[in-house]
């Protein structure tokens, strides 16, 4: 599908139809959701051999289950007798998974065991042509992802210079994460509007926060803010810092000194453990932990909330939000990561309500014609990204107001939405990248001097 008429992201408009259309949300689940890594898990999500949980791939259940050899798999949740569901428990542990239809029984690996009467009602009913769905996998440090396609590189190099910023989130203490505490709910507003704001949008937090952190603010017995909350806040006023965008759409913004954290236990342990991360990262890499999404929908907020988007159609989405810690972390480290989460990015979360009245708001306006022909604008530090620049990898902007990352997921996203195997489109997004270092060059070259000329 071209959907060019509605995203010029070189100039940064982009029209509503694309929150709003029917057609455009189906071709999405096909070109968009099938074809890119989608999370899917987190190794201390199944630990053990047997357990398993339900995520999914666009609106494709997904059921993955650590194997006896303690590998993952992860296949369609889907009996291929009548499109049943093979499980519909959200998570647990598991033998096998039998279809509650007709009693078809499949293996934690996905492979079907056998179908009741098969041997009189069937001439031939081969079990490996009729096992669940195989899904394509990848672990990123603890992280699962999936996708049904198997021509997308594989995921390392489908996160690109992403992976440098990445590791910030994930890879940023001995003995990696693990999973606190998950909240799930339901809003009424397109998949995308959630996806762009991590990456691209630190400029709405002074304003549709500003309550929020006002009543966040812990006061002392004089009725004033301590110090150190007031420099926290102070990172809104003044809003030094960077935002990253790849050519397979992901993108970060993160503060210089990274992200207002308000609660002071997270904020102490946090400044406690420089040394550790700059050991581990470089020095660089401290700071750079603060808003990001791996497109389409895996996001990652500073408060070690990690989530995922899944569409429900062109004007919902379902979002689940898990807390996770350091896993060498203090258990009163871990105890405060969680009630953060419950206080800001939960369902019930002041942060979390600000957004979800904004998405909503804006979902409905798109229901109106003239709402969907104007174009949206996406201008802020247009012309403004540079490569390679001050010692960060890829395509970045000096301010952390900015739109590069919302553009940049747009730009992606049209060019899966064309329908192109993924050879052609990297070989657009590296002649995209060619031209654009080319050009950033031609312009930082002074002129050329006028020769100058005189009479013999």
């Amino acid at each position: 599908m071209d959907v060019s008429k509605f995203i010029d992201a070189e100039k940064g408009l982009i029209k509503g139809e694309i929150f709003h259309s029917q057609e455009i949300y189906e071709e999405e689940l096909e070109q968009v959701f099938a074809r890119s890594w989608c999370f899917l898990a987190h190794d201390s999500m199944i630990p053990e051999p047997g357990d398993f949980m339900q995520n999914y791939i666009g609106e494709d259940p997904v059921l993955v289950v650590r194997q006896e050899d303690g590998s993952v798999k992860a296949f369609l949740n889907q009996c291929r007798h009548r499109g049943m569901r093979l499980c519909r428990a959200d998570l647990g542990n598991a033998k096998n998974f039998m279809c509650s239809f007709h009693g078809w029984n499949y293996g934690i690996d996905g492979e079907l065991i056998n179908a009741p009467h098969s041997d009189q009602i069937y001439e031939s009913l081969d079990p490996d042509v009729f096992r669940a769905t195989q899904v394509r996998l990848a672990n990123y440090k603890g992280f699962i992802f999936g996708t049904w396609d198997k021509t997308v590189a594989d995921f390392e190099e489908y996160l690109g210079d992403f992976a440098w910023y990445f590791d910030a989130y994930v890879d940023r203490f001995e003995g990696g994460m693990e999973v606190v505490g998950v909240h799930k709910w339901v809003l009424p507003a397109n998949w995308k509007f959630n996806a762009e704001q991590p990456s691209s949008d630190m400029y709405h937090g002074e304003v549709s926060h500003g309550s929020a952190f006002q009543v966040m603010v812990p006061l002392s017995a004089e009725g004033a803010p301590p110090p150190w909350a007031m420099e926290q806040l102070g990172k809104l006023s003044q809003p030094a810092g960077y935002q990253f965008t790849a050519p397979n759409g992901h993108g970060t913004g993160w503060f210089n000194g990274g992200m207002p954290l308000m609660d002071e236990t997270i904020l102490k342990w946090h400044q406690s453990t420089e040394t550790e991360v700059s050991a581990r990262l470089g020095a660089d890499r401290f700071a750079i932990a603060g808003h990001a999404n791996i497109f389409p929908t895996f996001m990652m907020l500073s408060n070690y909330t990690f989530r995922v988007t899944h569409p429900r159609g062109p004007d919902e989405m379902e979002i689940w939000a898990w807390s996770m810690a350091p896993k060498n972390a203090a258990a009163e480290v871990k105890e405060a990561i969680r009630l953060d989460l419950l206080r800001t990015f939960s369902p019930a979360g002041m942060f979390e309500q600000d957004d979800a009245v904004n998405w909503e708001e804006e979902q409905r306006i798109m229901r109106g014609h003239m709402a969907r022909k104007k174009p949206l604008v996406y201008q802020q530090m247009l012309g403004r990204a540079r490569y390679d620049a001050d010692g960060l990898p890829g395509k970045t902007v000096p301010h952390v107001y900015a739109e590069e990352a919302a553009r940049g997921m747009y730009q992606h996203y049209a060019d899966l939405m064309s329908g192109k195997p993924w050879p052609d489109l990297e070989k657009l997004k590296k002649a995209r990248e060619q031209r654009e270092r080319a050009e950033l060059a031609a312009a930082a070259s002074p002129a050329p001097k006028a020769a100058s000329g005189g009479s013999q």
